[in-house]
């Protein structure tokens, strides 16, 4: 037996995210559902006085779990355009998709064929998500299809997570653009402390120059991973 919605009310930092209050207490994250009826990863579908939203789940999106661990920065809005590096089978992109609505636009890429036959089919009817398979490490593949962009999303099991996210950045990343990404430290270096890793890579940012505004630690949602919010230095001429 469902637990009634009670209400909804706009996170108070971020725009594009609510919290749904229910009525035994509890409260979960949602984003409202720019496709009414449709869902993408079995999340649950709500509604509050004729407004379709999503349940967020922390222990599926990262970008929801840092949000919880309380980061003070979150720069996706509506109208952005965004790459996501990383997609899946499109969890968090899909939501992301949510927040920036019709007129922003999600590049998505991903480079395992399968998870890309996924993602299509779960989120084909998004008209705000475009998917590319491609493999991160070389951007020039899809230049083509990206325009400039706002936020540079990266969500990768590769090493040189930072660098990758530096190097499309430099691609297609305007020049007071953001910078996300959830630093997986086991797909980096087994042998190294997760706090190693992520220093390492918070510095490989630096070295490009970037601004580093946040960082959480997203246990207990996901272990060893940090995410890390950042924007480019402006060049003075």
């Amino acid at each position: 037996m469902s637990i009634a919605v009670v209400g909804v009310e706009p996170h108070e930092r971020f725009p594009g995210v609510y919290v749904v209050k229910f009525e035994d207490g509890s409260e979960k994250l949602a984003t409202r559902n720019l496709v009414p009826g449709h869902k993408v990863y079995g999340e649950q579908l709500v509604k509050w006085e004729g407004v379709e939203y999503r349940i967020w789940n922390p222990y599926r999106s990262k970008l929801a779990a840092a949000i919880l661990k309380g980061i003070k920065v979150m720069p996706i809005r509506e109208g952005m355009r965004v790459l996501y590096l990383g997609a899946a089978s499109g969890t968090t992109a899909s939501h992301v998709s949510d927040i920036i609505g019709p007129r922003g636009i999600v590049y998505a890429v991903e480079f395992a064929p399968r998870v890309m036959r996924e993602f299509i089919e779960r989120c084909g009817v998004r008209g705000n998500m475009i998917p590319i398979l491609a493999d991160a490490q070389f951007p020039a593949l899809y230049r083509a299809v990206v325009t400039e962009v706002d936020v540079v999303y990266a969500d990768i099991a590769q090493p040189f997570q930072s660098k990758i996210l530096a190097d499309n950045s430099d691609a297609f990343l305007n020049e007071e653009g953001w910078a996300m990404i959830a630093i997986k430290a086991m797909s980096i270096d087994v042998t190294q402390e997760p706090s190693e890793t992520y220093r390492r890579e918070i510095n490989t940012l630096k070295e490009r120059k970037f601004e580093i505004n946040d960082v959480v630690h997203l246990e207990p949602f996901d272990e060893a991973h940090a995410f890390v919010v950042a924007q480019r230095v402006r060049e003075t001429r």
